[in-house]
């Protein structure tokens, strides 16, 4: 009978030098780097119509250019966002073909379902802050002093409140994946995970005041009760993936 591969088993292990180590290193850095910047330049192209998106929850206020050139850096600013993103899967192929060779059979295992996971609940948080958090906050940003002064806002001003509440909504929404890693890896259980609610509600709220640029009440409450969903989330796959693992059989 022949013997099974042991799961600790490293079967992409390369020989290789530091020097050659932080060549490679290099070499993924300034190909992601490119890649971001190759993105950015094509959502230059096209960063009107997408300044005009961004500017749809703001419906009914006037925006104005407050300084030279600000409409300028703004298109910059969002350009380099949007290629950002674009680039991401890139990135984290450069990511994961560093790192690859390092990994144990057992470990690789992980990175297709963490990855495609990763995406997924980053396309979630940005859909979240989208149609949920952003109108909610300019909602009561607007009708709390709505009897006193008329919004007029600056456009940058405004575009970094909705990119920076975006991106860090995306961000965390991978709070599943990291869980679901770290049970996998054996680091922690699900019990222990929700044994620890409170106070991941109590670092949820932290969070959803320390994320949430305009420190309204209604999205910081939005975003905590998200934070709370996505750590429970993650214990339950956790939970899942733990009740599908196979028992080892008795030795004989």
């Amino acid at each position: 009978m022949s013997d099974s591969i042991p799961e600790d088993n490293f079967p992409g292990e390369v020989q290789m030098s530091l020097v050659e180590h932080l060549e490679e290193l290099r070499r993924r850095v300034l190909r992601s780097l490119l890649a971001v910047v190759v993105g950015a330049a094509v959502c230059l192209v096209v960063v009107r119509p997408l300044v005009k998106l961004l500017e749809v929850p703001a419906e009914g206020i006037r925006f104005l250019q407050l300084a030279p050139g600000e409409f300028l850096f703004v298109s910059l600013k969002v350009a380099g966002y949007a290629g950002l993103t674009l680039a991401l899967p890139y990135v984290l192929f450069e990511t994961l073909a560093f790192v690859l060779p390092g990994l144990s059979r057992r470990e690789r295992r992980l990175v297709a379902p963490a990855v495609a996971g990763s995406t997924v609940l980053f396309a979630a948080g940005l859909a979240f802050a989208w149609w949920a958090l952003v109108p909610a906050a300019l909602r009561f940003l607007v009708s709390y002093g709505a009897d006193v002064v008329e919004p007029i806002w600056s456009i940058e001003r405004y575009l970094d409140f909705v990119l920076l509440l975006m991106v860090a909504t995306a961000l965390a929404f991978q709070l599943p994946v990291l869980q679901l890693l770290l049970g996998a890896l054996g680091l922690i259980n699900w019990r222990t995970m929700l044994g620890a609610w409170r106070w991941v509600v109590l670092a949820a709220a932290l969070a959803g005041a320390v994320l949430t640029p305009s420190t309204d009440p209604i999205t910081m409450l939005l975003l905590t009760g998200a934070i709370t969903a996505l750590y429970l989330l993650g214990v339950a796959l956790v939970a899942l993936a733990e009740g599908l693992r196979p028992t080892p059989s008795p030795s004989t």
